[in-house]
């Protein structure tokens, strides 16, 4: 199917339409305009003349434009008008060079991607949503980005400010490209003094060894956290967690965390008993003082000492 688009100084030439999705609607028009105003802006910023101005400074001058396409989250914004220089036009910052894609949209991309749909599906996943699909071969090339991400997220430097450190290991589904296996995943959860909670680092393990943990520590201390403010340390009750804190934190008081423990007297109790016994031993740590925990815990035990002498012992 051809088309004809008019250019500057009224010529007209054709062109075959490509059959995708154009955006539609009054944001879609609208996103067009602001950024045809902004490359306008651009390039009279560029060449240091505005239209049609006659100055001394000028840097170059214009030469028409061409049209491009760029694929948003709203849809294809076809056709906006990108202005041209002879000289000292230089680089469009809004439009980098070979990019028609909108960093949100790379972002959409590698979302699908890390849901588990294929590379071949990703594309035609996205279609109905952009109007224009996505190769396999660009799916693969915005993932890859992913490394570098992670690589910048492993090496950035730690703000000695955290207060509580909460320590686990993560069991998780990972996809290669024969099957999918479990791995476990050494993650590190930080409090800061400023009560903001945010993942310090994660890491894949082949095991729970103190091995692993005192590695993974360690590149905790190596990037900053050494721990100066810490005044708790929350784990599970691994052994190799507890070994390689001696070595990395040892003057750093712990507390084994209150969902491993309720998990673990879960699997003590018989499931009529598991409701009313784990919201009593829930009340136990929700007390607003010391002398009220110890008091609920020495009613909680009364109570079930009896019936599930396991899950209280």
């Amino acid at each position: 199917m051809l088309s004809r688009q008019r250019i500057c100084g009224g010529r007209c030439r054709w062109r075959r339409s490509s059959g995708r999705r154009p955006a539609n609607g009054p944001d879609a028009s609208g996103l067009k305009v602001l950024i045809e105003g902004a490359l306008e802006e651009e390039q009279v910023e560029l060449l240091a003349a505005g239209r049609y101005r006659r100055v001394e400074t000028r840097r170059g001058y214009r030469n028409g434009f061409y049209e491009r396409d760029l694929v948003t989250q709203m849809g294809i914004i076809t056709a906006i008008r990108v202005p041209r220089a002879r000289e000292g036009g230089g680089e469009s910052q809004v439009f980098t060079r070979y990019q028609r894609r909108q960093a949100q949209v790379d972002g959409l991309i590698r979302e699908v991607f890390l849901a588990g749909v294929s590379t071949r599906r990703v594309g035609e996943t996205l279609e109905v949503v952009l109007g224009e699909g996505v190769s396999a071969q660009t799916v693969s090339r915005v993932a890859r980005s992913l490394d570098r991400e992670v690589e910048r997220f492993h090496r950035v430097a730690l703000t000695d400010n955290v207060c509580y450190l909460l320590l686990d290991a993560v069991s998780m589904r990972i996809r290669s490209a024969t099957e999918v296996r479990r791995r476990l995943v050494l993650c590190a959860y930080a409090i800061t003094a400023m009560g903001e909670r945010r993942l310090l680092d994660l890491r894949l393990a082949k095991s729970e060894s103190q091995v692993a943990w005192e590695a993974f520590l360690n590149q905790l201390r190596e990037r900053g956290l050494a721990g100066y403010h810490l005044q708790l340390i929350t784990t599970d009750g691994c052994p190799g967690l507890y070994a390689a804190l001696d070595v990395v934190y040892p003057y750093v008081p712990r507390q084994r965390c209150w969902v491993h423990k309720l998990r673990n007297m879960a699997s003590k109790l018989r499931r009529a008993q598991q409701a009313e016994c784990l919201a009593g031993a829930r009340a136990i740590y929700g007390a607003p003082t010391r002398r009220e925990s110890v008091r609920r815990y020495w009613a909680w035990a009364r109570r079930w000492r009896l019936e599930a002498p396991k899950a209280v012992a």
